[in-house]
């Protein structure tokens, strides 16, 4: 098995609702992505998967956070609270599908600061 970890980064606001403590103002983050993929075979080119292409598409995904505040953007300008582990599962859930042919998406983190880090994943 095979494993390949990205990182990228993305800067928002959020409150978290219903919350009884300073989170529940507005406060930002500069947010950290990880994502890790596994695959069992290699192609051609002796690659799993193309790490450019992981990026870019986690790049995609993690842009309609960048620089909002994310209680106005779906899917958390409802009820869903934007924390860092329902915004994991978001990110997840997108990138799921994008994987190329033999690869899985093993979890996706996010980072909200040196200290703290949610991780989401279907195993």
């Amino acid at each position: 098995m095979y494993t390949l970890t990205i990182e990228t980064n993305f800067s928002a606001a959020h409150i978290l609702r219903g919350y009884d403590g300073p989170c529940s103002h507005l406060h930002g983050h500069n947010w950290k992505v990880t994502v890790e993929a596994k695959t069992e075979s290699l192609d051609r080119l002796g690659m799993g998967i193309d790490f450019y292409i992981l990026q870019k598409k986690t790049e995609a995904v993690v842009a309609k956070f960048d620089h909002h505040d994310l209680n106005a953007i779906p899917p958390f300008d409802k009820e869903l609270n934007p924390t860092s582990e329902n915004i994991a599962r978001i990110i997840f859930q997108e990138l799921k599908g994008q994987m190329p042919p033999g690869a899985r998406l093993s979890f996706v983190a996010i980072g909200e600061t040196g200290q703290y880090t949610a991780k989401y994943s279907e195993e």
